[in-house]
């Protein structure tokens, strides 16, 4: 037999565990995530009706099989509005959920609480924000409650002061912000794990976040979407689905009366 014919065998073989050790490498990092199983997923916006979510019908409606709220110049809101899903208020769950917006500043509020006093349809708590510039788009907000927290690109803990300190970065700001489509669908992820937070955006992560601030962070709450107060704006939100996470994390144990508001 030719030696070559021996040594093509061989040379295949190292291709191939070359490309199994790239994609290994790519899987650890966590930095790029691909398309993933939908198993556990459960759809909580029909795509026609808004069945389960309460805001103010001035300002939200479907369309385009969409959530979608708008202001006008006609039709303000005096301050920031958001529509709450009312059926549930989980805890460790993976949120995925497509996204876009013409002008203004939006966000998706998780683990979050209404702010009575402050009228109706008010929330506060973790938002993955977003706005038109995408200065802010894939950072953690803290409606009504911390603030900015997390900036798109950092990896963060929030302390006991109330106080975020970068420990680390997923990405730079920069590059990163190259990935939202203007005026386009963008599909976004969040998933929350005991006091740990990963928001995605196009299966890039964003931002990384974890919270040991017990005063302040909050162990469930409820799932919102905002229209901001400003200039005239419309966001739609679509294929809006939500996997519970099983098993507890060790970060929850004890801490079961943490962050309520």
């Amino acid at each position: 037999m030719n030696a070559h014919l021996i040594r093509r065998p061989r040379r295949l073989f190292w291709f191939s565990m070359a490309g199994f050790f790239l994609v290994s490498s790519a899987m650890l990092t966590g930095r790029t995530w691909g398309a993933e199983s939908e198993e556990g997923f459960t759809p909580i916006f029909d795509g026609k009706t808004l069945d389960g979510w309460d805001g103010n019908s001035q300002f939200w409606r479907v369309e385009d099989g969409a959530i979608t709220g708008q202001t006008t110049k006609e039709n303000p809101t005096r301050g920031n509005t958001f529509i709450i899903w009312r059926k549930g208020q989980p805890s460790d769950f993976e949120l995925r959920f497509d996204s876009r917006m013409f002008g203004g500043n939006s966000g998706v509020q998780y683990r979050s609480f209404e702010v009575e006093k402050a009228g109706k349809w008010v929330c506060g708590g973790y938002q993955y924000d977003m706005d038109a510039a995408d200065q802010w788009t894939g950072g953690v907000y803290a409606e009504k409650d911390r603030g900015i927290v997390c900036i798109r690109g950092q990896k963060v803990v929030i302390g006991d002061d109330h106080k975020p300190k970068v420990v680390g970065q997923v990405g730079d700001k920069d590059e990163l912000k190259k990935l939202v489509k203007k005026e386009d669908w963008n599909e976004c992820r969040v998933i929350a794990k005991g006091f740990h937070f990963v928001q995605m955006l196009n299966d890039r992560v964003m931002c990384e976040m974890t919270d040991e601030d017990k005063a302040m962070r909050r162990k469930d709450g409820i799932i919102a979407l905002q229209l901001h107060a400003g200039p005239p704006m419309k966001v739609q939100f679509r294929n809006i689905r939500l996997k519970i996470l099983k098993g507890e994390d060790p970060a929850t144990q004890d801490t079961k009366a943490e962050g309520k508001k």
